[in-house]
């Protein structure tokens, strides 16, 4: 029960590093969306992932050349997977708005990267036969609940904030939002295909807590990847947008802009990483509330990292209340799960 209740706290914390990336990025001043974007994704996709390995392994280049080809392919063909997602979320939220953007998005991607990976290995039995799976389902429904909880609570401040949703179409917007949900869901999928290289990498005695991490070069390469196409084509071929306008900046503005994405960029890593040791202290047999237990809680301190930064200042106190509600439902959702996983 210990080492249950370990792996949930190291969820929260990678949780916790998801819900905060945005802040410092957001402070970043005359930059593009798409330059700071890839300033960040070039520490988060690349440098991080990458000198993780090269501390934990003692030869990369062999390690890497030794796995099988169609385990890299399909570890990698999930993070462009994620990846597609991930760039979709702008257009999602452009269509419903913040709020209702990301709770659609975030729902579907907590059922589909939750159930599809033990329903791919035969575990479909067990969650609907076995106390443990009953509760874990009961788990994933109650964090359902939470999120649209939430997801209310953010429409009814955008409401009361005044906020206008210029292009707001719900039947396009919650197609985009499914879609993003479950192209998302890339990550998940890309873990479990990933579970080979974690074994090659325990076999070279990376300790099981770090075993995830070596993946991660392939996993984030491959989102990384998606990511920069579309960030690189974008400034290349929009007239307002300009890569070389961005780079001409004062050094004392790019020094400062750089800093801030940069920290954006190693806070999105830790999420992972911190991801990888809560999903090291969970029983292998409930591998797949992993993504459940990150996704509820990432929508958890997106709450509250709201209320720090004083985002919630003015829009009475129902919208609040109702915000607080789903984040203690999201909470109960996460003892739920660790009762399922010790019975």
């Amino acid at each position: 029960m210990t080492g249950i209740i370990t792996g949930i706290g190291w969820h929260m914390v990678g949780a916790a590093s998801a819900a905060s990336f945005y802040a410092p990025i957001s402070k970043v001043k005359r930059w593009t969306w798409e330059s700071t974007w890839a300033v960040a994704g070039i520490f988060s996709w690349v440098l991080l992932p990458i000198c993780v390995s090269a501390f934990l392994l003692p030869d990369m280049r062999s390690f890497y050349g030794s796995l099988d080809a169609s385990v890299v392919l399909r570890t990698f063909l999930f993070g462009c997977m994620w990846g597609v997602g991930n760039v979709s979320y702008g257009l999602t939220m452009r269509y419903l708005g913040m709020s209702l953007g990301i709770g659609v998005a975030i729902g579907v991607t907590l059922v589909v990267g939750t159930l599809i990976p033990p329903l791919v290995h035969g575990q479909g039995g067990e969650l609907v036969s076995t106390r443990g799976g009953l509760l874990t389902l009961l788990g994933v429904a109650v964090a359902l609940c939470g999120i649209v909880i939430v997801s209310l609570a953010g429409h009814r401040k955008e409401i009361a904030l005044g906020a206008e949703i210029r292009e707001f179409d719900v039947k396009k917007g919650l197609m985009l939002a499914v879609m993003c949900g479950i192209f998302s869901s890339g990550m998940s999928f890309a873990m479990d295909a990933a579970r080979p290289i974690q074994a090659s990498a325990i076999l070279l005695g990376v300790k099981p807590l770090y075993a995830a991490l070596p993946s991660y070069v392939i996993i984030m390469g491959g989102g990384g990847l998606v990511n920069f196409a579309y960030c690189f084509s974008r400034l290349a071929f929009k007239k307002e947008l300009s890569l070389r306008a961005d780079l001409a900046m004062p050094a004392t503005t790019l020094l400062k802009n750089g800093s801030l994405a940069a920290t954006g960029g190693i806070m999105w890593y830790l999420q992972f990483f911190f991801y990888a040791w809560g999903a090291a202290s969970i029983p292998a047999s409930f591998a797949y509330v992993n993504w459940m237990l990150h996704m509820s809680g990432y929508v958890l301190f997106g709450g509250l990292v709201g209320l720090a930064l004083g985002e919630w200042a003015g829009v009475g106190h129902k919208p609040v209340r109702l915000l607080w509600a789903g984040m203690v439902v999201i909470i109960v959702a996460a003892n739920i799960v660790g009762l399922g996983m010790a019975s």
